[in-house]
């Protein structure tokens, strides 16, 4: 037994705990109560679901904008406000 908390799972009481006991207190029914190991569980998932959530909310956000422009292109291409043009022509590179 090297470590306090197989003392204490084996019954023993640690010295420290023993002088707490008020006099007179039969040993054999004393339970002592240990606090649980800290569970890493529900942090890990809240911290996957709020960078979860914060790439859904920025893919809508993107997808919203994208439909707005394209709109506001189309209207604005439809009216005669606005012109483009793309230009795919290459630069044809002549041999002399």
């Amino acid at each position: 037994m090297q470590l306090p908390e197989d003392q204490i799972r084996a019954g023993h009481i640690p010295a420290d705990l023993y002088h707490r006991l008020p006099p007179g207190t039969d040993l054999h029914k004393v339970v002592i109560v240990q606090q649980a190991p800290r569970s890493y569980t529900g942090p890990i998932v809240l911290t996957l679901v709020i960078a979860a959530g914060s790439v859904a909310v920025l893919l809508v956000i993107a997808f919203v904008v994208h439909t707005i422009a394209a709109a506001a292109v189309s209207v604005l291409s439809a009216t005669g406000g606005l012109s483009y043009t793309i230009n795919r022509a290459t630069k044809t590179r002549k041999d002399i």
